[in-house]
């Protein structure tokens, strides 16, 4: 499940500028497969950061992670030709930021599920040798 839609982006982004920045062929429309992936490659840094505290992906998705999917998912539409505006690259920054907090314990996102606690293996390590003598092996004696 995306974080953001394309529908989220224009709703934030001129769709001229989207054109600009994803139709390499010249066609005038918008290229939904540079937008999808900019998308996908927006959900799957936002769950890394979040996968150390949160169930991944989070449903349903709150408002404020909304926003910065949407921040993130342009900046990598602009940025995949080196012309990121500063706007889109400090929002880019902010998301980035905010993601760190919410990594480190200090945001909370409170409509999300806590991830599952881990099993730890920080417990001792018993090793032995195998077995010299054994009944099979005395026996006869």
């Amino acid at each position: 499940m995306a974080y953001c839609t394309l529908n989220d982006i224009q709703d934030m982004m001129d769709e001229d500028e989207i054109i600009r920045f994803t139709d390499d062929t010249g066609a005038g429309t918008i290229n939904t497969d540079v937008t999808d992936k900019a998308i996908s490659g927006a959900d799957a840094l936002i769950d890394s950061y979040l996968a150390s505290r949160y169930s991944v992906p989070v449903t349903p998705v709150p408002d404020i992670l909304l926003n910065f999917a949407v921040d993130i998912a342009i900046y990598k539409i602009c940025s995949r030709r080196s012309q990121a505006p500063e706007e889109v690259r400090t929002k880019y920054e902010d998301a980035i930021k905010w993601l760190e907090k919410v990594a480190s314990g200090k945001v909370k996102i409170s409509s999300a599920a806590s991830a599952p606690a881990s099993q730890s293996n920080d417990g001792p390590v018993i090793t032995t040798s195998p077995r010299i003598f054994s009944r099979d092996s005395l026996r006869g004696f």
